[in-house]
C-alpha cells in the first residue's frame, strides 16, 4: 500500500517538516508473521498471544500492538515514535505554528523527558523554564514510565488548566513548578532595527511561516534603515527546529550559491543534496551575525552550519545542540496513525555531520546580565598642570577637574594604578563578567541582552573597517 512520507527535522516532540515523497509500507499481522517464518516476528507473535490469553485482564489486540510498536520504536533512538490517531492529528496542527500546551520543546534522554528549549512568550518560557531541564514528574506521575508521546500528552490538555511538574536542574535540587496551559500561538519571526543601522531577526521556529516572515522582516528593515544598513543579526537561540525545507528557504534568503545541506539514508537512492538558488541574498552580501545555544536545533542548527560553512556568516554564541537527524512520517491506514522514524542523517555543506556534537561558534560568548557601571572621576593628562597641549588643528575638549584636590604645583605624581582584578574604585557598579547562564526571555534582542550586544558591536566594527579601509 502506498502511504505519504513527511521529512522532518525533530528538534523536540513537536516539531517536523514537509518535503513530500512516496514509499511503501507494509504492516504485517501477528498470524502473517508466523507465515512469514522470521525468527524475529514469531517471537513477537507467541508473546503477543501469551500476553492476550494470560493477562489479568482483558486486553484487545488493538492495545497490544500499539504498545508493542511504541516499545519497539523507543528502542531505536529519542527521535522515533508511535502516534495514534488523535497524537498525529495533533503533530499536524502544531507543525501550522498554534497549539495548546505549555509551549516547550522536549526529547527524551535517559529516561527523562528533557527540555530542548521553552518558546518565547508562552507559558514554560514566562515560568523560568530552561533548555537543559529535565522533567522527573508530571502531575506526580515519573516520566520513567512513559514514552516521550505519553509524556507530551500529559504536558498538554485545555486551556487554563494546570499541571505540576517535577523539575531538575544541573547545580540546583530537584524542584516543583506548577504552570497554567495557554493557547500556543507561535509567530516565529519577531525584527527590529537596532541603532538605526543594524537588522535584528529573531526566528523562533521553522513553522510553515516561517520563510516568509523573514522575507518581510528583511523588506522592512531596508524600509527603515535604507542604504545606511550596515548588517544582521539573525537570533537562532533556543529555536529547537522544525520544518526541513522552511530550513532551506531561510538559508537560501541569505545565500546566492553553494549546497545548504545534504541528506544520506540507509540506501543511495534516499540521498540528497539542495542547493542555493543563485541571486537570492535578500542581505545583498551584508555581513551577518548569527546568534546560536544551547537550544539552537535540527533545522536552526541547518541554517547555521550553512551560513558558517559557506563564509557568509559569522556565529556568535555557544554549542548548539547536536541533532543531526532526519525523520520521517509514515501514515498507518489501519489505525488512522502514524510512524515518525528516523530515516538519515544530514551533512552540512563541509560535509560534517553535527549529530551528538553540534556547531561550535566562531566567537564563544556565553550569555550575561548587563549592568551599567558608574564611572568614577578619572584623572587624565590634560588635567595635569603644566601638561603639553595638543597642537592639531582639531580642538580638544578638555576633561572636568577630577573632584580631588589636585597636587601641589611641582609635586611627582604617582604612575596611575590599575585596580586589582574585581576590584573597582568607590561607588563605581561592576559590569557583570560572561558566566552560563540562562537566556533572559524578558531581555532577548535588547541592551540587556549580552549576546546580542556583542553581536551589534562586532557588526558596527566590520563597518568600520570596510569605511577605513575604502578610506585608504
Amino acid at each position: 500500500m502506498n502511504r505519504s512520507l513527511r521529512y522532518f527535522l525533530l528538534g523536540g516532540a513537536c516539531a517536523l517538516a514537509a518535503v513530500a515523497v512516496c514509499a511503501v509500507l507494509i504492516l504485517t499481522s501477528p498470524s502473517d508473521a508466523l507465515e512469514n517464518g522470521s525468527a524475529g516476528m514469531n517471537l513477537f507473535a507467541e508473546v503477543f498471544n501469551v500476553v492476550r490469553t494470560n493477562y489479568v485482564e482483558p486486553v484487545t489486540d488493538q492495545k497490544l500492538a500499539e504498545g508493542a510498536i511504541k516499545g519497539m520504536l523507543a528502542s531505536l533512538d529519542p527521535h522515533s515514535s508511535y502516534m495514534d490517531a488523535k497524537e498525529y492529528g495533533e503533530m499536524q496542527v502544531v507543525t501550522k505554528g498554534e497549539f495548546g500546551g505549555l509551549g516547550m520543546q522536549v526529547t527524551m534522554e535517559n529516561g527523562l523527558v528533557k527540555v530542548i528549549s521553552p518558546i518565547d512568550d508562552t507559558p514554560a518560557a514566562k515560568a523560568g523554564i530552561q533548555s537543559g531541564d529535565l522533567i522527573l514528574a508530571i502531575d506526580d506521575a515519573p516520566v520513567t514510565d512513559m514514552t516521550l508521546s505519553e509524556a507530551v500528552d500529559k504536558l498538554r490538555g485545555p486551556v487554563g488548566t494546570q499541571v505540576k511538574l517535577t523539575m531538575r536542574r544541573q547545580g540546583v535540587d530537584p524542584f516543583e513548578m506548577k504552570l497554567t496551559r495557554g493557547d500556543i500561538k507561535v509567530d516565529p519571526v519577531k525584527f527590529h532595527v537596532q541603532d538605526g543601522d543594524i537588522g535584528y531577526i529573531r526566528v523562533t521556529s521553522f513553522s510553515e511561516r516561517t520563510d516568509s516572515a523573514v522575507q518581510q522582516a528583511i523588506k522592512a528593515i531596508k524600509a527603515q534603515t535604507g542604504d545606511k544598513l550596515a548588517g544582521i543579526v539573525l537570533d537562532l537561540r533556543n529555536n529547537p527546529g522544525g520544518l526541513l525545507d522552511q530550513a532551506i528557504q531561510v538559508s537560501n534568503d541569505f545565500l546566492d550559491k553553494g549546497e545548504i545541506v545534504s541528506i544520506k539514508g540507509r540506501q543511495a537512492k534516499d540521498n540528497r543534496s539542495y542547493e542555493a538558488q543563485p541571486d537570492r541574498d535578500l542581505a545583498r552580501g551584508l555581513p551577518i551575525v548569527v546568534l546560536i545555544n544551547g537550544g539552537s536545533a535540527s533545522a536552526s542548527e541547518i541554517v547555521a552550519g550553512a551560513l558558517q560553512d559557506l563564509h557568509r556568516a559569522v556565529l556568535l554564541g555557544t554549542r548548539s545542540f547536536g541533532k543531526g537527524s532526519v525523520q520521517t512520517v509514515l501514515p498507518v491506514k489501519e489505525s488512522g496513525g502514524a510512524i515518525r522514524l528516523t530515516t538519515a542523517r544530514y551533512y552540512t555543506p563541509s560535509g560534517r555531520s553535527i549529530q551528538a556534537k553540534g556547531i561550535d561558534p566562531d566567537v564563544v560568548v556565553e550569555p550575561a546580565k548587563i549592568e551599567k557601571v558608574a564611572v568614577a572621576d578619572t584623572l587624565h593628562e590634560s588635567d595635569l598642570k603644566g601638561a603639553l597641549k595638543n597642537t592639531d588643528a582639531t580642538p580638544v575638549t578638555a576633561a572636568a577637574p577630577p573632584s580631588s584636590t589636585p597636587a601641589p604645583a611641582g609635586a611627582a605624581l604617582p604612575a596611575p594604578v590599575t585596580p586589582p582584578s574585581g576590584v573597582l574604585p568607590p561607588g563605581a557598579t561592576p559590569l557583570a563578567r560572561p558566566e552560563t547562564a540562562a537566556l533572559d526571555i524578558n531581555t532577548i534582542g535588547t541592551d540587556g541582552d549580552y549576546q546580542f550586544v556583542r553581536a551589534v558591536d562586532l557588526l558596527h566594527g566590520l563597518k568600520l573597517f570596510k569605511s577605513t579601509a575604502a578610506a585608504q
